[in-house]
């Protein structure tokens, strides 16, 4: 058992959410029980993984996406106000960490996914140094690439292929980081892969040469959490859980 302000101060301490400037909110954003003994995870509060962790037993939610976002209207109405019910009606916290969690070196969203892809960034790039960069690590060219992904992945992901270069760097960066492909390219990639595609990126690709991977939002940002949250349950002697809740996009 921990206190629920010891995990606090201790998950501030890991992922330093000072250091960024973000989309919303990181760290406690609803508080319920003071002692915990029983962390869920698990990449979004939705509705139906805040229903799946009150049925785990959980006593913390730990999630990459929480509940209140910049500019939101944030009156607890609607899906809002049925999600944050069923925390307060059962006592239980909610836990989130945006760009500190796609951030670690070692348990964050871009550290995991280069793991289960083989790859190992040596540099950093984009705003806020949110992206990761490395050497392609034996992985020939861009359909290489994509067949390793989908083997990791468990999904195909959409390839632009660029010109079809050998790949000597491979830059990623999870979730929606569509908007960091020109940083990724100025940082000298052969090939970049993120969670989501718009349409600028394939003319992007086509023009510079530079493959570009979709991989899928939630699929990109599944191991981060999990991560964390267990070295949490590790550093206080706590049951851990992560609760996979199915996202195609």
């Amino acid at each position: 058992m921990a206190e629920l302000k010891e995990i606090d101060a201790f998950l501030k301490g890991l992922l330093k959410p000072e250091a960024f400037r973000d989309y919303g909110p990181n760290g406690l954003q609803v508080e319920g029980r003071a002692e915990v003994r029983r962390i869920v995870s698990g990449v979004t509060a939705s509705r139906e993984f805040i229903d799946a962790g009150i049925a785990a037993g959980a006593d913390l939610l730990f999630v990459h996406h929480g509940l209140f976002w910049r500019g939101q209207d944030g009156r607890l109405t609607g899906w809002l106000g049925e999600r944050v019910r069923r925390l307060m009606k059962h006592d239980l916290s909610l836990v989130a960490y945006h760009l500190p969690l796609d951030a670690h070196a070692e348990l964050g969203n871009n550290a995991q996914l280069g793991l289960r892809l083989g790859l190992a960034a040596d540099a950093r790039f984009g705003e806020q140094d949110i992206g990761f960069i490395g050497p392609a690590a034996g992985i020939a060219d861009a359909s290489a690439l994509a067949a390793r992904v989908e083997q990791a992945l468990s999904r195909e992901p959409l390839l632009l292929p660029g010109d079809g270069r050998p790949l000597r760097r491979i830059a990623w960066c999870s979730g929606g980081a569509q908007g960091h492909f020109e940083a990724a390219i100025a940082a000298g990639a052969d090939a970049f892969l993120s969670g989501e595609v718009s349409e600028q990126q394939a003319h992007l690709a086509h023009e510079t040469g530079v493959a570009f991977l979709a991989c899928g939002h939630h699929a990109t940002e599944r191991y981060g959490a999990p991560a964390a949250a267990a070295a949490v349950a590790a550093h206080f002697g706590l049951e851990h859980r992560f609760i996979e809740i199915d996202n195609p996009v």
